[in-house]
């Protein structure tokens, strides 16, 4: 048997290109009966809690430099060592996104709604798929019964409005946590906003909700705020971010939304602070109650800002934890 080595690696390598190099343009057009494709396949994923059918609606994902205070309280080079790490492009950060669509049986819910169509850039495949994966499941957005918002940040509820302004979703009910609304909706609070991303984020809320501030219903914690669906406190992303357990027949999943952004980063590494929390302080000590709860009692966890499909287990790993994804299934 021949042993695999690094330098075997590098010489077929080597030999593909010469071989490309030698052979006929017309003799390779021959062979490529199937010229390559530019585009992923769409991004959705069904699982069943109970008698409940969820399904995760991949909205995209967007690679980026990595600021200089994305995690706030370690070094730019520590946090691009877990970057490197977790193999994303040298000097870049990768965040998906991951909105999920809940089916109680008499209600569609759609839990946080994307960056929104306006970003949708499909040369690129970043962010704004959420419709068309919506689309690919079959699902049509006039039939979205409610859309729920877990916070006001831009990447969760932009997608409620389509590229011409109008409801992406015109039959929905929207629902958004009292706390945030009356944090992001203040003028006195946007006037203390000292960054432009805070400034852009009290902005944003304004101009997304614009007109349509008499029909959001604002809902609390501890609520079950559509059948089967209850909303958990989890502040510090926001003031009013929350996570959501929904749960059918005995099972529940818990939704986690931002409690960690991307988990290579903020779930190996709990005490780290991400450049979106409001108060960091707050959302770690959320964190670790969090995670500490769903280790604990070996529950699923559903991560917006996850790998698409999204879904895993949280396993301890002393200090820190790790995220278990769950094997594909092919059958609901």
């Amino acid at each position: 048997m021949t042993d695999l080595s690094r330098r075997h690696l590098l010489a077929g390598a080597a030999a593909v290109g010469a071989a490309s190099a030698l052979s006929p343009l017309g003799a390779l057009s021959v062979r490529a009966a199937t010229p390559p494709t530019t585009s992923q396949a769409p991004g959705f994923y069904r699982y069943k809690v109970g008698t409940i059918e969820g399904t995760s609606i991949n909205d995209g994902a967007r690679t980026f430099p990595m600021p200089d205070k994305f995690v706030t309280n370690v070094s730019k080079d520590e946090a691009l060592a877990a970057a490197d790490a977790a193999y994303m492009p040298k000097g870049m950060v990768t965040v998906p996104f991951n909105p999920q669509l809940i089916n109680t049986g008499n209600k569609l819910v759609l839990i946080d709604s994307g960056n929104g169509i306006a970003n949708y850039e499909p040369t690129k495949g970043a962010v704004g798929r959420t419709l068309q994966n919506l689309a690919a499941a079959g699902v049509d957005p006039k039939n979205i019964d409610i859309v729920l918002m877990s916070h006001l940040h831009p990447d969760h509820t932009n997608g409620i409005r389509a590229a011409d302004g109008s409801m992406a979703f015109p039959n929905a009910e929207i629902m958004v946590p009292a706390k945030d609304w009356a944090f992001w909706m203040s003028d006195e609070n946007a006037a203390k906003a000292q960054s432009d991303m805070m400034k852009g984020y009290f902005a944003n809320v304004k101009k997304v909700y614009a007109g349509i501030e008499s029909k959001v219903t604002k809902y609390d914690w501890g609520k079950e705020v559509a059948p089967g669906i209850t909303s958990v406190a989890a502040p510090g992303h926001t003031p009013g971010h929350t996570a959501f357990a929904v749960s059918s027949g005995g099972s529940t999943v818990m939704i986690q939304s931002d409690i960690s952004n991307i988990p290579e980063l903020f779930l190996r590494n709990p005490d780290w602070h991400v450049v979106f929390d409001v108060d960091a302080d707050l959302a770690q000590q959320t964190r670790h109650k969090f995670y500490d709860m769903a280790a604990a009692e070996k529950a699923t966890v559903v991560g917006f800002h996850f790998t698409f499909p999204s879904i895993g287990h949280i396993e301890k790993d002393g200090a820190k934890y790790r995220l278990i994804p769950s094997a594909w299934n092919p059958v609901l």
